[in-house]
């Protein structure tokens, strides 16, 4: 029998996958002591991402909220997660500034990183460890699984052996972004990747999206892991992570041991149930097992990305032509693994291709930038007629003559106007006037008003004798609109 860890990952792949990251400090805040004191080996908690939506979205100084957050749970390392090449951009983003990136999240206390490249530049993997070893932080290198002819198990043991080889780099994460690993490929798979692993502890990930990576976790633990990364159950499941609550249900039925105090994950999830139904946003979500996802392998994060842009072009009929366009485009372009930035440029240009109705009539930026190896190397070759139609498209001669440059630190923090990390990086991840909305937003807010019985009953009663379609109430700093549809 196995003694397993729990990484939580509510707060960061839960809320990213059902809440599109507008998790707002105040949403987390008040039940962070919670969790932090439930066991976890580590709270994953934010990224690049994270922070731009915070600005741009929320208002909210994430720099200001990470700090909250760390305070509050002073047990359980903190992790955040790092693309090797780039932070928001789907670009490139210079070295210099991935490095001050990964030194000020350190400054503010996050203990452990996940850092990840699809394409894997082992090479710019382990230069970001070796930054956060200058804190002692603990780093998982991420061997990112994509289903195709060219992902074998013989090329995910040589990244694996690759990774490992660094002693920067202290576990081995395996993250199944579309959550299409089951037993049979994970038979196979996990054995050469622990193998190679240098006797690293190995996590799994995988987002449930298809049903099935509650039974693939238990299956992955026969063959060797031993760390499993889940979400509080209101968080859990559909394109996220299986729940904490099953997991620790199903490994100790199974004779297999665990750390968790599980009578705090009740109080923590009828808290994000509550802040999930007031806020709009998904909660207790459950996918059916579809055939279609292991063709497009769109991960969690980007299913609503894909149904919003449909919904803008009144589309939304349309989701299935869509996921069977990015089944084939992600072929067309050699198979890169749907994670970001991959899955954001192969989703894209599939629906441009829906929506135009004329395949690679309208080509982006990215995926011109993709084709030209500023990435790095394809995993496959990309098909050579498609190749022709990227690199005849109108931007193509000016995206190529624009390869990404190398500034340095000094140079960055010239160009931004800046000497303080902290604020270079906020300038660099979105434009000013985002910035000067966040501002003047005021302090971050640490608490979450949720609209009580009583209150939604008033607001019940009030659309009831109201003449007008639209009424509007404001109770303190929380204003509410509602607009009665139909009769």
């Amino acid at each position: 029998m196995a003694h397993i860890e729990f990484l939580d990952t509510t707060m960061r792949d839960g809320q990213q996958s059902l809440w599109g990251m507008r998790m707002q400090t105040g949403m987390a805040l008040p039940v962070a002591s919670l969790a932090d004191r439930t066991g976890f080996r580590v709270i994953d908690l934010t990224g690049s991402s994270m922070f731009e939506v915070m600005i741009r979205h929320c208002q909210e100084n994430p720099w200001e909220g990470l700090d909250l957050m760390v305070q509050a749970m002073p047990r359980t390392p903190i992790r955040a997660g790092m693309r090797a090449n780039a932070s928001v951009t789907f670009g490139v983003t210079p070295d210099a500034l991935m490095d001050a990136w990964m030194r000020q999240l350190n400054v503010h206390g996050c203990r452990s990183f996940w850092i990840y490249d699809v394409l894997f530049n082992i090479d710019k993997m382990h230069r970001l460890a070796k930054v956060a070893k200058e804190f002692g932080s603990e780093v998982a290198g991420a061997v990112m699984f994509a289903l195709s002819p060219v992902h074998t198990d013989a090329y995910y043991g040589d990244k694996t052996a690759k990774l490992a080889a660094s002693p920067d780099i202290d576990t081995i994460l395996l993250y199944d972004t579309a959550g299409v690993l089951e037993g049979e490929r994970l038979k196979t798979l996990i054995p050469i990747i622990k193998a190679n692993a240098r006797g690293k502890p190995i996590e799994f990930h995988s987002n449930n999206i298809m049903g099935q990576s509650a039974k693939a976790y238990l299956d992955a633990i026969e063959y060797g892991v031993s760390i499993l990364h889940t979400a509080n159950r209101p968080m859990a499941n559909g394109p996220s992570v299986p729940s904490t609550q099953i997991m620790a249900h199903n490994i100790s039925l199974l004779g297999h041991t665990h750390d968790l105090d599980l009578s705090l994950l009740a109080p923590v999830a009828e808290h994000f149930e509550k802040v999930g139904k007031a806020a709009g946003f998904l909660v207790n979500q459950h996918y059916e097992y579809d055939v279609l996802a292991l063709q497009h392998q769109v991960p969690g994060g980007m299913i609503g990305t894909l149904k919003a842009q449909l919904a803008q072009h009144g589309m939304s009929d349309r989701v299935n032509d869509v996921y069977r366009e990015t089944a084939a485009v992600r072929k067309e372009l050699g198979y890169p693994g749907m994670a970001t930035p991959f899955s954001q440029l192969v989703g894209i240009q599939a629906v441009l291709n829906v929506v135009n109705g004329k395949r690679y009539s309208i080509v982006t930026d990215e995926v011109i930038q993709y084709a030209a190896g500023f990435y790095g190397e394809t995993v496959a070759p990309i098909d050579p007629n498609v190749l022709d139609k990227i690199m005849g498209s109108p931007r193509a001669k000016q995206v190529i003559a624009n390869p990404p440059q190398q500034p340095t630190i000094e140079e960055l923090r010239k160009r931004h106007d800046t000497n303080d990390d902290d604020e270079l990086i906020l300038r660099a991840l979105v434009p000013e006037a985002d910035l000067a909305r966040m501002r003047a937003a005021g302090p971050v807010k640490q608490s979450f008003p949720l609209l009580s019985s009583p209150e939604l009953d008033q607001v019940r009663r009030l659309m009831q004798l109201a003449k007008t379609p639209y009424v509007q109430m404001k109770i303190g700093e929380m204003e509410v609109e509602m607009i009665r549809h139909g009769n």
